[in-house]
């Protein structure tokens, strides 16, 4: 049973390239809406949709879109990175030689971390925006998203989901 299980582990490849493929994809589309706000500085190209706006506001709303983008393309290439750390890698640790500190794996719990921290940063870009394209027409609903960011900040400080196991042995 127990080499079943062994040989079962490889299926997370589906998950390891399906997120690296979106990430791909994300990162060509974050791409693109940088090159928009390229567009509308340089060549004066205004959507219809967004003529009210000034072309700075334009560029920057594009350039907005773009971080966003670029932050879950990064989300999804850390996330197929821990899963083939956890489930494909046969490794404890690495040499710290072939990866980037801020990318290692331990456990599942520093990756449900990291994924959970790039998310609180993702909603607070996305309020950045809803804020910066709606800044003449602001109602009091949208105090919403910054609380809930705040409380999914707390919420996550207070799990601790970062924390490596210690060994016993040492």
């Amino acid at each position: 049973m127990k080499k079943t299980f062994y040989l079962f582990r490889h299926i997370s490849w589906i998950a390891i390239v399906c997120s690296l493929l979106g990430s791909l994809l994300l990162f060509i589309v974050g791409a693109l809406k940088t090159i928009n706000a390229f567009r509308v500085v340089i060549f004066n190209y205004i959507p219809e949709d967004k003529a009210h706006l000034h072309k700075a506001d334009i560029a920057t709303t594009y350039l907005i879109k773009s971080l966003d983008t670029f932050l879950i393309a990064l989300v999804l290439f850390i996330f197929a990175h821990g899963v083939f750390t956890l489930f494909i890698s046969n490794k404890k640790y690495d040499d710290g030689k072939n990866v980037l500190k801020w990318i290692r794996t331990p456990n599942i719990g520093h990756l449900k971390n990291v994924l959970a921290e790039v998310i609180v940063i993702i909603l607070f870009v996305k309020f950045l925006e809803v804020v910066f394209v709606n800044i003449d027409n602001l109602k009091w609903e949208i105090i919403i998203l910054p609380i809930s960011i705040l409380l999914l900040a707390v919420g996550l400080k207070f799990l601790s989901l970062n924390k490596e196991e210690t060994d016993s042995s040492k």
